[in-house]
């Protein structure tokens, strides 16, 4: 069983769960925010000679952290996307 048919196995098992459409404009903000957040840390660790599931692991871990970034106000540019689509909305 190769690095390939492992991360196969796993991939599934690990996939980030699907997430519930955002309510209101602050939701949609702090989820984009998150998105943001977790490339920026993907982009930061490089790309380095990692097994399959120890990326998958760190994707995972990264993803988590940038949820609780963003839900503790992030880079604060949540409120700043939330502002705008709230302009929007009341047009």
């Amino acid at each position: 069983m190769g690095p390939s048919s492992i991360s196969g196995a796993v991939a599934p098992v690990l996939g980030t769960p699907e997430e519930p459409k955002p309510k209101n404009a602050d939701e949609a903000a702090k989820a984009f925010e998150s998105l943001l957040i977790a490339q920026m840390l993907r982009e930061a660790r490089g790309e380095r000679d990692e097994d399959a599931i120890g990326s998958t692991m760190l994707d995972v871990a990264n993803q988590q952290l940038a949820r609780m970034l963003s839900e503790k106000g992030g880079f604060g540019l949540s409120k700043l996307i939330a502002g705008g689509l709230k302009t929007e909305q009341s047009r």
